[in-house]
């Protein structure tokens, strides 16, 4: 099968039953046939796209070859990864891949585990002058409580979203929730405005795009209320956390302003956020570049500018499968 994908071959979208997943199924719609896949049958976003299928957990030995399978039997030609879990699979799948034309642009694997990591992440940060907040591995709470200002926020140590991430006041409180929380982390809860920032990175590590907003609410971790807006001062420093951790692609910055024009970062997400429809609302077409870029051409930095104040409101929608 040729490598070269055309404007109307498919593009295969995993983690379609997560927020990030439905938001790139919903901007290809009209554009692009989407192949939507998923880990669970009942996935929503298995019902957004023309085609669909189902794949093992991204940890099973057989996910890449699998893949590789749904590629080859719907015809598509370029890969959008929204699970980060994803990614180590991908690259040692890679040649599997290429045999049915499935293009792909994946970060590299060592900034994807300074990413998944969130002790790694903190001392990659600390380590290059990016401002992060301290943190300790929970399983010395003695020395964690002596190094780790309070509050607390106790939360695993590898990626699980907001699953089991806890605010907590007092040691009794912590000692409590480090003994729920696995692998644990004891960081120092920031306070101030909560920002992320959708950005993409091009392939020579150039900061070729970032819209940054405000979480003014959030439900289960996903924004449910956002606002763009914009500071150059938060643009330089996104650009260089993100030369720091040596990520390509597109990728999710969360953090918190902690005075004006000063920042510290909490973690980042190396794939599209659930989140993204603000930023393609506010005129940044992080997707379209991304797929420009998994194409081998140029991103184009001007088509992915975003107007500062606008605002999300989101709402739950309904799928009744057939």
């Amino acid at each position: 099968m040729s490598t070269t994908s055309t404007s109307i071959d498919p593009v295969l979208v995993t983690g379609a039953g997560g927020a990030a997943g439905v938001a790139v199924i919903r901007a290809l719609a009209g554009r692009r046939p989407v192949v939507a896949a998923d880990c669970d049958p009942t996935a929503v976003g298995l019902h957004l796209g023309t085609g669909a299928g189902v794949l093992p957990h991204g940890d099973d030995p057989d996910f890449a070859a699998q893949l590789a399978k749904l590629a080859g039997r719907t015809g598509a030609t370029a890969l959008v990864c929204t699970v980060a879990e994803e990614i180590p699979a991908l690259h040692e799948g890679a040649a599997l891949l290429a045999e049915v034309g499935l293009r792909t642009w994946l970060p590299p694997a060592r900034a994807v585990a300074a990413c998944t990591d969130r002790w790694t992440f903190a001392r990659t940060c600390a380590a290059g002058g990016v401002p992060v907040p301290a943190t300790e591995p929970g399983a010395i709470w003695a020395r964690a409580v002596d190094s780790v200002p309070g509050p607390w926020i106790v939360k695993p140590r590898f990626d699980r979203g907001s699953r089991d991430v806890h605010p907590v006041d007092s040691v009794t409180e912590a000692r409590w929730a480090l003994r729920r929380v696995p692998d644990p982390l004891v960081q120092t809860r920031l306070t101030g405005p909560e920002f992320t920032v959708d950005v993409l990175v091009d392939r020579s590590g150039r900061l070729a795009g970032a819209v940054p907003r405000w979480r003014l609410e959030t439900k289960a971790g996903i924004s449910t209320r956002g606002r763009t807006f914009a500071s150059p001062a938060l643009g330089c420093a996104v650009a260089h956390l993100l030369r720091t951790v040596g990520l390509r692609g597109p990728a999710n910055v969360h953090g918190f302003m902690t005075a004006p024009d000063r920042f510290s970062f909490t973690e980042v997400n190396p794939r599209f956020s659930g989140g993204l429809p603000l930023s393609l609302a506010a005129g940044a077409d992080f997707v379209g570049e991304y797929l420009r870029g998994l194409d081998g051409l140029p991103v184009r930095r001007q088509r992915l500018v975003g107007r500062a104040g606008v605002t999300m409101l989101r709402h739950l929608s309904e799928v009744y499968p057939a």
